[in-house]
């Protein structure tokens, strides 16, 4: 069982496209991210990695398991 590791903001962005989310959108402070009906707000860029708790956050709320982040389904 992999273990979910912190990812730079464009491979995040790279990923979310994979798993059918379009974007990222603007949208007020933070920017978008779309798929159907769904919305998630993802960090603004910066220059460090977005860290596994804020991932795992970020995952639950769009609905993405971690075995279909990390490529094992």
């Amino acid at each position: 069982m992999a273990r979910l590791t912190p990812v730079s903001w464009r491979e995040f962005v790279h990923r979310m496209r994979e798993l059918g989310f379009e974007g990222p959108l603007a949208g007020g402070r933070h920017p978008q991210m779309r798929r159907g009906d769904l919305t998630v707000i993802i960090p603004n860029p910066h220059e460090g990695d977005i860290g596994v708790g804020l991932l795992r956050r970020i995952l639950l709320q769009a609905g993405v398991t971690r075995e279909e982040w990390l490529g094992e389904e």
